[in-house]
Parts: structure tokens; sequence; C-alpha cells
């Protein structure tokens, strides 16, 4: 046209580049996801570590198991109860009581209410 080269792409460039990163998404999503899903994981481990402790100090304090995981919080061995990071709601822990005296029956453990299995292939529900 004026004796100048017509700037632009072609189409088979743009092609080229829209494969390449295609490509590199195809790549980089699944393992985008997967850091996901271990640093929940992570999350749920460290809470249920958080609250096994609770309860075993409390314990150790008065000689019984709390009978809630609210007690913990209102004695204030923790800030809060934890979300559970996988089920994504505070109220899908799975409390174990306290089987082996009568008079105490008490929250003695704590277990993932989550449905499915983590990435080691065990249940959320035998953490």
């Amino acid at each position: 046209m004026n004796g100048r080269p017509v700037r632009g792409f072609t189409l088979l460039e743009l092609l080229v580049v829209m494969t390449i990163i295609a490509t590199l998404l195809t790549i980089a999503v699944p393992r985008y996801f997967q850091s996901l899903e271990r640093s929940r994981e992570a999350v749920l481990r460290q809470d249920l570590a958080t609250m096994r402790e609770s309860i075993d100090k409390f314990y150790g304090d008065t000689g019984k198991y709390p009978e809630t995981l609210a007690v913990l919080v209102e004695k204030r061995y923790i800030r809060s109860i934890p979300v559970d990071p996988i089920a994504k709601k505070g109220v899908a822990w799975i409390i174990t009581n306290n089987t082996d005296d009568p008079d105490d029956a008490g929250v003695k453990d704590v277990h993932s209410g989550a449905d499915g299995n983590g990435q080691d292939g065990t249940p959320y529900a035998t953490w």
C-alpha cells in the first residue's frame, strides 16, 4: 500500500502461539490444583494436631476430657474451632468420646468429617 509492508501477525503465527500456550496450561493447571490439595491436607493435619494437643492439655489440667470442642474455646485452650479445610465446614469434625470411663464421656479425639481420601489413599475420616 504506500510502499510500506503491512504489519501484523498471520493466522498461522497466532495458531502456533495459542498451541504453545495451551500446551503449557495442560502442564501447569493440574500441578496447581494438586498443590492446592496438598496445602489443604497440610492445614487439616495441623488443625487436627492442634485440637488433639489442646484436648490432651485440657485433660492434663482438669483430669477429664472436655464435654465439647466449644469448651476448649471457652477455657482458651484454642482460639476458635477451626474450619475443616477439606469439608469447608466448622461443624464437620467427627468426635470420638471417651468410652473408658463412664463418668467422663467427653471428647477424647477428633477426626475430619470430609468425604473421600487423601493423596496418600487413606480416608480423611481416619486422620
